[in-house]
């Protein structure tokens, strides 16, 4: 009983750790802190980096993106350090729904791509690499961030497998998941043609 209490407490440890880490909203704070505006009130309203771009400032949106991206990789490297992998990968789940989810912004957040893309290059670097080159080849083809993303995303998983990182290949797939249903509206505009393309504002 008391080795079963002790995995209880490292799961709420670990997961509320991510979580918190992962519900900083850096998209907020960097246009708030930079007289940007209210990023709320601009684009799609998300807290991304895809939205911050929007605002007209491409450094604040490169900050977001690379914050965002590190929060998720804290996470999984501090857990690690001090728990070991269960703990790393209880601690990236928790950290993708905090930044999807912060409690302080009412549970709304953004989708989650920039703090997957980080989460996954500090679990297995080779996978957070490739997923990161997929992203990159698809965004410079399309100049569709959702789109890239959701390609990203949809390849991770295999690459998993592929690399003989299977050790993660369940989070992955809950990840990439979480990621496509985050992406339900854009999934719409892709359908239709409607969707923004990088840097555009969003009609």
């Amino acid at each position: 009983m008391p080795a079963l209490e002790s995995s209880i407490a490292l799961v709420v440890l670990w997961a509320a750790i991510g979580y918190l880490l992962g519900s900083i909203p850096f998209g907020l704070i960097l246009t708030k802190a930079m007289g940007l505006g209210n990023l709320r009130e601009i684009g799609s309203g998300n807290i991304g980096a895809t939205n911050v771009l929007r605002t007209g400032n491409k450094g604040a949106a490169a900050a977001t993106l690379l914050l965002d991206g590190a929060k998720g990789a804290v996470a999984v490297l501090l857990a690690r350090a001090m728990a070991g992998e269960d703990a790393a990968q209880i601690a990236a789940l928790a950290a993708f729904l905090g930044h999807c989810f912060p409690v302080w912004l009412s549970f709304k957040g953004g989708k989650g791509v920039a703090t997957f893309l980080g989460l996954m290059l500090a679990l297995a670097w080779p996978v957070g690499l490739l997923a990161c080159a997929i992203w990159l080849a698809t965004a410079a083809i399309s100049r569709i961030s959702s789109l890239s993303a959701l390609v990203a995303a949809a390849w991770s998983p295999l690459i998993c497998l592929v690399i003989g990182q299977g050790q993660i290949f369940p989070l992955t797939i809950a990840l990439a998941l979480l990621i496509v249903w985050r992406h339900r509206a854009n999934l719409t505009r892709l359908k239709d043609g409607t969707e923004p393309r990088i840097g555009a504002a969003k009609k």
